[in-house]
This record gives C-alpha cells, structure tokens and sequence, in this order.
C-alpha cells in the first residue's frame, strides 16, 4: 500500500494547482482537509495514491457552488412562487411527451418496482427536465468545493466524495469527466453517489448503469429509490384541507402554524380534531403530516400521507414533494387526453 513521504511535499504541489474563485476560502484549510481525504481513501479502500493526486490537484474550489447551497430555492421563496418553476405548460407538455415517447419503459419499470408512473415522469420532469439539464458542474469540482470549503455539511459531502471515487471505480468511470449539479447529483434522476451506489439499476441488462442516457436504467433505479423507501401502490399521496374558523379560535391554535414537517407526527384524527377539514378514505390513527404554506392570495393547508414522505426521501423538501405529486397529476390528465384524442382520430 501506498503512503505520502511528506505531508508538506504534497501540500506544496496540491498548493501550486488551485483552480477558480477562492475569495473568503481558507485554502491552507482546504489543502489538509484534501491531503487528509486523500490519505484515507488510499488507507481505507486501496485506490490509487498517484491517481487521487492528479485529479484532486487540478480541481475548483467553487465559489458559485456554496452560493448556490447556501440558498437553493425552496427556502428563499414562498410556495406559490416555487410552484411555478414547475408546475407551467412547458413541463408539462413536456411530460406528456416524454411520456408518449418512452410509455413501455414507463410501464415496465412503474409495474416492477408498484411506483406509480406519474411519479417516475414527474421526478425527471423536476429534476433535469426529462434528461435535457442534467448539471454543468464536475461533478468531482462540486464535491470537492462542498467536502472541504463548506463546513456546515462537509462530512456528508465528503462521505460523498469518497462514494464517488468508489462508483467511478466500480462503474468504469472517468471522474474527471463527469458533470452534475451544484452539489454533485448526476445523470437524469439527478442520483448522488451514495443513492447512485446503493439504488441504480441495470435496467436492460447490459451490463451497465447508466443514468445518464438509457432510460431503462435511469426509470427502473428512480422507481427503485422509491420502491426501497417504501412506496405503496395505489395509496393516497397529498390532500388538500381547509380549517374550520371555530375550532381554529378555540382550541390548537398552534398546529395551525404547521412546521412543515416531513415527519409524519400527526394522525388523521388528531388533525381532525384540531380542526383541519379534509377527505381520505384511510383510517383514523394512519400517520400524516400537515403543511402551512403561502399560496398566491392566502395559505394553503395540505395533509400529507406516508407516500407523500416517501418522495420527501428523494428530496428533503416538502414544497419539492408536494410540485412534484401536482406535476405528475397534470402530466398524467395531458398523457391519458392524449391517448383519448389519439383513439378518437383513430377510430375516424
């Protein structure tokens, strides 16, 4: 096994090969927190000392990607300015294509993995408009950026860096080739690379995973992800509630302040009796959550159910599960419209 003969030798040369914007970045920190990551991998995992030199020596520190994490879009704007990033004709025309264009890559991949298919589209749709946006940022430039100039979350971000070298490893990668998001997603689902690790699929079976341009792999790991979080076919997703003004003055007024939990800590009776009028047709003790956001003229109540969490497990944002659920229900009218007018100039 390979080990470094001087740490200052290799901060001197990693020192010499800082790319990009670096104002307020404590580089000296960089560089030992890049040397230690470095030691570890070869340590721990017996990748290659002088490989892992030469990519992360000619990486960016990035300083649009810790804007861009210090303020993505679901916590500087109100939901119904979110919404409208997604949920406009362009989307979802462009669903309902993408839908009549890959329908039995849809179908297999919704039918092996019971996620329902309006789903798989939406998530696309949201995520890199159907395969079209999938990042203009090296993938190993962000993660490197985030593991080791942003300490709110630089141990995740280096637990994803090191899953990144191992994928690039186990799939036959170029890491220095590879390009995604801000904070180091990839491919059509936008997958990072522990999800990509754990929950990519061959979906054709040749031999490869492949999320960035066979859309069997990339529908069979998206229904895999959800498949494995625990989404449950057929069941409710989201509802929308109104309050009852008497109840709302005398009693709980607190849970009307609703934390916009992905939690599911409350039951359908208890918002019942605090107040909250809605339709579902599960029991009274199934878990929910309940959402308070700002719609265009008034707040909006929602009741989320287990299926409704389980897409919060793709993206740790309840507006981002609540666009993504609306979005697949409009693609799913346009798509069965669609069909409806195809049948009927074809039964002409």
């Amino acid at each position: 096994m390979k080990t470094f003969s001087s740490c200052s030798v290799l901060l001197i040369f990693l020192a010499n090969a800082v790319h990009g914007q670096t104002v307020g970045v404590d580089l000296e920190s960089v560089y030992l927190e890049r040397d230690a990551f470095i030691e570890r991998m070869v340590e721990t995992h017996n990748l290659d000392q002088s490989q892992l030199i030469r990519i992360l020596s000619n990486i960016d520190i990035n300083e649009r990607v810790l804007e861009a994490i210090s303020r993505p879009a679901e916590r500087v704007l109100p939901w119904h300015e979110y919404r409208q990033i997604f949920l406009n004709d362009a989307r979802i025309n462009g669903g309902v294509e993408f839908w009549i264009n890959y329908a039995d890559t849809i179908q297999k991949a919704s039918e092996s993995y019971g996620v329902a298919p309006e789903i798989l589209v939406s998530i696309l749709g949201i995520e890199t408009y159907y395969g079209q946006r999938t990042g203009n940022y090296r993938v190993v430039d962000a993660l490197s950026t985030l593991a080791f100039a942003y300490p709110p979350r630089a141990d995740f971000f280096r637990s994803e860096l090191e899953s990144f070298f191992l994928l690039m490893t186990e799939e036959d990668i170029d890491p220095n080739a590879v390009m995604g998001s801000y904070a180091g997603a990839m491919g059509a689902g936008q997958f990072i690379s522990s999800s990509y690790r754990a929950y990519a699929v061959d979906g054709n079976s040749d031999g490869r995973r492949d999320l960035w341009g066979n859309w069997d792999d990339v529908l069979s790991s998206v229904a895999n992800y959800f498949s494995a979080h625990g989404w449950r076919p057929g069941e409710q997703v989201v509802t929308r509630a109104s309050t009852s003004p008497t109840l709302h003055l005398l009693q709980n007024r607190e849970v009307f302040e609703a934390p916009n939990s992905m939690s599911l800590d409350e039951s359908v009776a208890s918002l019942r009796g605090a107040g909250y009028v809605f339709s579902t047709e599960l029991s009274e003790e199934t878990p929910v959550t309940v959402l308070s956001l700002q719609g265009e003229n008034d707040k909006e109540y929602w009741v989320g159910y287990h299926n409704f969490h389980v897409i919060t497990r793709y993206n740790h944002s309840v507006m981002y599960a609540l666009a993504a659920y609306q979005l697949g229900e409009l693609i799913r009218a346009g798509y069965e419209q669609a069909l409806h007018e195809g049948s009927l100039r074809d039964s002409k």
